[in-house]
């Protein structure tokens, strides 16, 4: 995933959940942050940040804030629209004969369906739900940074969906260098942990996408 134009800037605040305050070129431009998520350890005043013009006409920002450079040097994509993004790249390059977004299923709409054909000719079915992960603690990515009822929701759904026979997964995008495995942040939902590990517990796999982050782009590499 790559996106068209990047320019670099730097962080001086974030106005709400949705709009920061940058430095481009010595002026202070207001931006749209694309992850709704706290993100409180990488947007700290003074950092370096990359910023996407999409050119979208009425836009209130011109900008996009999609990449931080944390202060030990490892650069982020934040955007929250990216996993899914390269995860339809990844699974279009697999042995899946359909793959389809946005999928209904249940009472939730889940990220992923896909199929393939088993050696005797079976269609199997498949469903994939993805999470980004952009918080790292001591080299162990976590997710979520803020609490997620939504998130939830969709795994208990691919648990039903599991017991009805689909192939299931949760993947979760690691959308930073240097670290291969996620884990459930309790302190910030219990409930995410403990639906996680119920998951698990039905044969619902759980796969890390280790990515390759560029300012400029996005790519799983593992």
């Amino acid at each position: 995933m790559r996106y068209k134009n990047i320019t670099k800037a730097k962080f001086i605040r974030r106005v709400n959940r949705f709009v920061a305050e940058v430095s481009l070129d010595g002026e202070t431009e207001v931006v749209h942050v694309k992850n709704t998520g706290r993100c409180r350890e990488l947007l700290i005043p003074g950092c370096e940040v990359w910023l996407t013009a999409p050119g979208t006409p009425d836009r209130k920002t011109k900008y996009d804030l999609v990449a931080v450079r944390k202060s030990d040097g490892v650069l982020y994509n934040i955007d929250s629209q990216a996993p899914n993004k390269v995860v339809k790249e990844w699974l279009d390059k697999q042995d899946y004969t359909k793959v389809i977004p946005e999928y209904t299923y249940g009472d939730s709409r889940i990220d992923f369906y896909m199929e393939k054909v088993d050696s005797g000719g079976k269609i199997e079915k498949y469903l994939m739900e993805v999470k980004g992960c952009t918080l790292e603690i001591d080299g162990i990515g976590y997710f979520p940074d803020a609490p997620t009822e939504r998130g939830v929701k969709h795994i208990r759904e691919l648990i039903k969906a599991r017991e009805a026979g689909y192939g299931t997964a949760l993947a979760f995008v690691i959308q930073m260098a240097g670290v291969s495995e996620v884990r459930p942040y309790i302190d910030m939902q219990p409930e995410f942990g403990e639906a996680m590990e119920d998951a698990k517990k039905a044969g619902v796999d759980i796969i890390f996408y280790k990515c390759h982050v560029e300012p400029d782009s996005l790519e799983i590499v593992d």
